[in-house]
């Protein structure tokens, strides 16, 4: 037995009565409850430290600026700046088939400031953000990030272990949360006094998922560009793909004509917020008809055919049922085709530009378990609810977040509203769904606000201001109970600083003040915008519906 057992935890998983074990202490201290401290223990004594049904691999001292990430596709890396911290290497499984890889980073000492950041992932990515983890331990937190649960972005890591997809969408969050709050307790002798999380696009998803399913793990959650709602964003790159190509497979909307677009729709529709600045402040209100660039003559580099027409027109409208109507998913919004000129920023990843489909083996392996699936032959209406039904884990959609609302927890939400990926259209149907199940915004916003970003992309890009302190604001808001009416958020252009914009709490926006530089967010204030109407949000309404069913199922089989 040997080994170094962190207190309380003896019993087999999977049962209630380990899941109740595993986080009890934990919830026992994120409620306030009296927990017991432990004397405080080196970074070498983690090496035998017993969790359940975990494994540390290895327990390191990394001294000050030195840790060098693992390298890449051929590239060095190189080293990260921050303080000496203990790497603690773990490997986690929570079922049977789980192989869940995490690393937490603990500051020495009095470097650390008591509190933990979760750290999100990006795309099916098993790569640990690094950097964040890295700017995390130089604010004095302790940090933990996982692999959730296989390696490389190959989609094929389910085959054979459909428990991995569970671990992929939510588990391996909640797995790494516990571990690494165990972890640091006994090596600096007390739970963290605050836990936040910090994640863009899956980031985001995996934000969300906590936020309503671990209400428990988190004091606040930063959710950035959620891909909430999986299986429907996969159908609409699906979706998009068949759009642009005709019966031939030919592509018919091109990279080069992205930055004509994308010209002429802010054009159209940069002054409609009031200022002139090339950013568009409210994609919902500009109706540009790709119709004013049709080609006079066959095509042309400075105009759109009739059918390069037909396809912006339904990419910005997005894709329905085939027999029912209803929208599937919102579409593109118009800025969003080559933000700031830039094709690579814009409709090139997921729309232009690629020999297949964008994410065909999620249907291939997830939700057919058939390599040979012809998605030609994909139905819009039967299989995309099938799917749905069948991964209820891969969407976030829940929208009575009570138990989070009464632990005190937070969640800031963040779009750009020229994103490629998913529209910030989303991000607003969602707030309003929120709003709708736990009546209004005075009941929400005290714990739940969202920032939408004219001219930003996927993240982050574009011309628009994209950076702010989020952790920041967030430690403000959950701490000292200041709430964020107003973010500063700022744009550079090789390293300096160009432009700032407040960015304001859904449905408030920023409004010129009429004097000064338009480049300086003092001359902005916050204001209610009337327009902000609630839109189309059907397609939402069912996949929260059929999420529904699947949780009510699970619980059945459950008892």
């Amino acid at each position: 037995m040997g080994g170094r057992r962190s207190p309380g935890f003896a019993t087999p998983r999977g049962t209630k009565a380990w899941r109740r074990l595993f986080g009890g202490a934990l919830i026992a201290a994120a409620s306030g409850c009296a927990v017991p401290a432990l004397a405080a223990g080196s970074c070498e004594d983690l090496r035998s430290l017993q969790l359940p049904h975990m494994t540390v691999k290895s327990a390191s001292r990394i001294a000050q600026d030195g840790f060098r990430p693992p390298a890449s596709e051929g590239k060095e890396s190189t080293a990260l700046t921050g303080p000496a911290f203990c790497r603690v290497e773990v490997e986690a499984a929570p079922t049977p088939d789980s192989q869940i890889g995490l690393e937490v980073w603990v500051p020495e000492g009095a470097a650390w400031n008591g509190k933990l950041l979760g750290v999100g992932n990006g795309g099916y990515s098993s790569v640990l953000d690094y950097k964040e983890m890295a700017a995390a331990l130089r604010r004095g937190y302790a940090a933990v990030a996982t692999d959730d649960g296989h390696q490389g972005e190959d989609l094929r890591f389910v085959i054979g272990h459909p428990d991995r997809i569970a671990d992929w969408s939510d588990r391996s969050i909640h797995v790494m949360t516990d571990a690494a709050k165990l972890i640091v307790r006994d090596l600096n002798g007390r739970l963290p006094e605050r836990s936040y999380f910090k994640g863009c696009s899956t980031g985001g998803f995996q934000a969300m998922a906590e936020s309503q399913r671990y209400p428990a793990d988190y004091d606040g959650i930063i959710a950035g560009a959620p891909g909430y709602a999986r299986t429907n964003l996969s159908a609409s790159f699906l979706w998009a793909w068949i759009v642009n190509h005709d019966a031939e497979g030919k592509e018919i909307l091109t990279r080069p004509k992205l930055p004509l677009i994308n010209k002429a729709v802010v054009a159209a529709c940069d002054e409609l917020d009031g200022v002139k600045d090339g950013l568009i402040g409210d994609p919902g209100q500009c109706h540009f008809d790709p119709a004013t660039l049709l080609c006079q003559n066959g095509d042309a580099d400075d105009c759109l055919t009739s059918a390069q027409v037909d396809v912006v027109r339904k990419v910005y409208a997005g894709p329905h049922d085939p027999k029912t109507g209803r929208s599937i998913f919102p579409g593109w919004d118009p800025g969003s085709e080559a933000p700031g000129g830039d094709a690579k920023n814009g409709w090139t990843s997921y729309i232009v530009g690629q020999p297949e489909p964008v994410r065909l083996e999620l249907w291939k392996h997830w939700v057919f378990a058939d390599p040979n699936f012809d998605w030609h032959s994909f139905d819009f209406d039967r299989d995309l609810e099938f799917a749905n039904k069948l991964l209820p884990t891969m969407n976030a959609t829940q929208a009575d977040l009570t138990p989070f609302e009464k632990r005190g927890g937070k969640l800031l939400m963040y779009f750009g509203l020229a994103d490629k990926v998913s529209s910030a259209r989303t991000g607003i149907d969602y707030y309003n769904s929120v709003l709708d199940a736990m009546d209004g915004h005075q009941r929400v916003d005290p714990f739940y606000r969202l920032f939408l970003m004219p001219g930003v992309g996927h993240c982050e890009g574009g011309p628009g201001p994209d950076s702010f302190d989020a952790l920041g604001t967030l430690e403000s808001w959950v701490e000292h109970g200041k709430a964020p009416d107003r973010i500063v958020a700022s744009h550079r252009t090789d390293g300096a600083v160009d432009r700032t914009r407040p960015l304001c709490p859904y449905p408030s926006v920023a409004r010129y003040s009429g004097t000064g530089d338009t480049n300086d967010a003092g001359n902005f204030r916050c204001v209610a915008d009337p327009q902000q109407q609630h839109g189309d949000r059907s397609w939402l309404t069912q996949v929260q519906d059929w999420d529904a069913q699947a949780r009510a199922t699970a619980s059945a089989s459950r008892n």
